[in-house]
């Protein structure tokens, strides 16, 4: 084991942090805001058939493959290459983007559900006797109470979305296992270079961890207290 070679590498994965890390942001954000939508799709009978069929689909099929589609297959088809989408489903960044945001939207999704479900109907009750429209009990007590529940299973989706931005070296996006995947094959000293990889996935992990507790405890006092 070179350990001047392992502080090298660490320092030139590093500088594919600010790609992983905007990748696996920008997927959480957009596939919070695509999950939202596909909960308020389940208020009606033909849209909660299309979520559950949504949900059903980019569950039920490896992210990899869903990557390859969005990057190899859309960009195969004429009408696609003619299209106004075509500037975006080139670029290997947008089409590992969008990969990322459909896929975490499925996920983020069913964590959504069942904070929302666990939200009392006496909370919903208490609000509407206390003269609460629909958009201020949404924001003052469903939304809080669904979050709040959601949030342990949530942790692990934002875990296991920066984990996948990994997925998106296959299609040439050179973040940190793009460049890991790139030093190995200049050297040929796989050991040191993915054992620096997964130091630094194994600390962004960590981080997530102890920032999603901290934040449990600021939304729930009362259990703080209780301890």
């Amino acid at each position: 084991m070179d350990f001047s070679f392992l502080q090298h590498t660490l320092v030139a994965l590093l500088r594919g942090l600010p790609l992983t890390l905007n990748l696996a942001v920008l997927s959480l954000v957009g596939g919070g805001v695509l999950a939202l939508l596909l909960n308020l799709l389940r208020q009606n009978r033909a849209g909660s058939y299309l979520a559950r069929f949504y949900v059903w689909l980019f569950r039920g099929t490896p992210l990899l493959i869903q990557i390859f589609m969005i990057y190899y297959g859309l960009g195969s088809l004429p009408a696609v290459r003619e299209s106004i989408f075509w500037p975006l489903l080139r670029d290997p960044y947008w089409c590992g983007l969008i990969a990322l945001i459909l896929n975490d939207a499925a996920y983020t999704s069913e964590i959504l559900r069942g904070g929302l479900n666990a939200v009392s109907v006496q909370s919903l009750e208490a609000a509407k006797v206390c003269g609460m429209s629909r958009f201020t009990t949404l924001r003052r007590i469903t939304l809080p109470i669904a979050i709040r529940q959601a949030l342990p299973a949530y942790s692990n989706e934002i875990i296991s979305m920066i984990k996948s931005t990994s997925l998106v070296s296959t299609i040439s996006l050179m973040e940190m296992t793009g460049i890991a995947d790139s030093i190995v094959s200049e050297t040929f000293r796989a050991l040191e270079v993915f054992l620096s990889a997964a130091i630094i996935y194994l600390l962004l992990t960590v981080l997530v961890s102890k920032g999603v507790a901290l934040l449990e405890r600021r939304l729930s006092p009362y259990y703080a207290g209780a301890r």
